[in-house]
């Protein structure tokens, strides 16, 4: 026979219990005790504590601040900086149109077409930019004359100016890293859409523009971006072949007035103020092509400050309830 324990407990007369039945206790309040993180404090002290003595080294330099102000907006800064965004925009325009040409035949079948694009990528991507702006400025040195039979004929160095130069030298390495990132964008479309869209009796180039390029949109144009902006600071080597934009604007400005230093500042904040800018284009470009890859898309930093201040002001004033 088994035996039955007592359950009642100690001390308590027999029968009586504390807690009645079907009765749950009340829950007491959490006290929630912060972590002190006395690292976070001693390393946010020492980084400020570096950018006041930057500050104050500045501050104590050399540096006609005033000219800085002075000469920001001057008609000659600004036309150069207007100059600096259209040979980037013109150049990104080429090189896209270029690069998507050169993936496709990177993907080609044919042998022949395959091995040109591949050439072309690994020379362009292979070489700096400043030596290929260099060449394109030097061209007439090999050939005096541009000779297009029936067509064109000219002096090269006059077909050759430094607009041309800059724009030639910036698209076409531009195109050598933009075939890259078209051909990553079509592989990532599933070969099964290729496939239906033949069974349909589409042709490979129809497939192409109706059906491959439309989704491979959502992985090329992303970084896309992130090359115009990269193509923002590298029109600054265009200054090697005398094209008038915004650092050569500013140089000249500086070696006349000996405001050397003062106008490199104001190239720095024109080509702050643009990256910015397109930086923030940047984002909602990426924010809106992930639309098809994500659930839910990550809350812009309006949205974000937005969210902070409401839970700060939904905060209950005591501990932190169960």
């Amino acid at each position: 026979m088994t035996e039955k324990f007592d359950k009642t407990p100690a001390g308590s007369p027999a029968g009586q219990v504390s807690v009645s039945k079907g009765a749950t206790p009340a829950p007491e309040n959490i006290k929630a005790i912060p972590v002190r993180h006395v690292g976070r404090w001693i390393s946010g002290v020492v980084v400020i504590g570096l950018l006041i003595a930057l500050g104050y080294a500045f501050s104590q330099g050399n540096i006609q601040w005033h000219a800085v102000g002075d000469k920001l907006f001057d008609s000659t800064v600004v036309a150069g900086a207007g100059r600096t965004l259209l040979i980037s925009v013109l150049a990104m325009v080429l090189g896209v149109i270029l690069g998507v040409v050169l993936a496709v035949m990177r993907l080609s079948k044919n042998p022949v077409t395959s091995w040109v694009a591949w050439l072309y990528i690994w020379f362009f991507r292979g070489t700096p930019v400043y030596v290929q702006l260099l060449l394109w400025f030097n061209l007439a040195l090999i050939f005096p004359v541009l000779n297009i039979p029936f067509i064109y004929k000219d002096e090269m160095t006059d077909v050759m100016t430094p607009f041309m130069c800059a724009l030639l030298g910036l698209a076409l390495n531009e195109a050598a890293y933009m075939a890259e990132i078209c051909r990553a964008g079509i592989q990532s479309v599933d070969e099964g859409q290729t496939e239906a869209s033949h069974a349909l009796g589409m042709t490979q180039g129809r497939t192409m523009r109706r059906v491959v390029l439309p989704q491979a949109l959502r992985v090329i144009i992303p970084p896309t971006g992130n090359e115009f902006i990269n193509m923002l600071k590298t029109s600054s080597l265009v200054y090697a072949v005398t094209y008038n934009e915004l650092l050569r604007s500013t140089s000249q400005i500086g070696s006349t007035s000996y405001a050397v230093m003062e106008m490199l500042f104001v190239a720095s904040i024109w080509y702050i103020v643009m990256t910015s800018v397109f930086s923030v284009g940047q984002y909602y470009l990426e924010r809106r092509y992930a639309r098809g890859s994500l659930r839910s898309l990550p809350l812009t930093p309006l949205q974000r400050v937005k969210a902070n201040l409401a839970a700060f002001g939904n905060r209950p004033s005591g501990g932190v309830s169960a």
